[in-house]
């Protein structure tokens, strides 16, 4: 079993004896989440860190998602219930890169693949290089976007 599961559900036993409503509700729905991405497709499975990471950066999106059309809409006290998950779960994220720490990285992959020449056509290439160096600690979108602004 990875050791972040197993952290996670101690974690969880902690919350339920603190009483802790949001981090409870929050671990367990997160390792619903796990579980049903061990089952999921032919064969079950074991997952590992970098699995469960991925399972949680995508709770964490689907929680900033959630917050963001709730407070469009109006309703800000399950827009701060939705962002009190996101904090929960943002305990067991690798810490995100910065903007400036993105630019760095995608400058580095330009750089190794020497895609500098080839604009927008090698973007697929530096994606591809990118994608290890900050899988769990960035977005897609914002990595995309700073690929394109350097690809030019």
């Amino acid at each position: 079993m990875s050791d972040l599961k197993d952290r996670l559900r101690s974690d969880l036993t902690a919350a339920i004896k603190a009483r802790d409503e949001v981090r409870s509700s929050t671990i367990r729905m997160v390792l619903t989440s796990v579980t049903n991405a061990e089952v999921a497709g032919r064969s079950s499975r074991e997952l590992s860190d970098d699995d469960v990471i991925e399972v949680l950066s995508s709770e964490a999106k689907k929680r900033r998602e959630a917050a963001e059309a709730f407070e469009n809409a109006g309703r800000v006290e399950m827009a701060a219930k939705e962002r009190a998950e996101a904090g929960v779960l943002a305990d067991y994220l690798p810490t995100p890169l910065t903007d400036q720490e993105i630019a760095d990285l995608v400058t580095s992959a330009i750089a190794q693949t020497g895609a500098r020449d080839e604009g927008m056509r090698a973007m697929g290439k530096v994606m591809g290089a990118l994608s290890s160096q900050v899988k769990g600690r960035a977005e897609g979108g914002v990595v995309a976007a700073e690929v394109r602004r350097q690809l030019g």
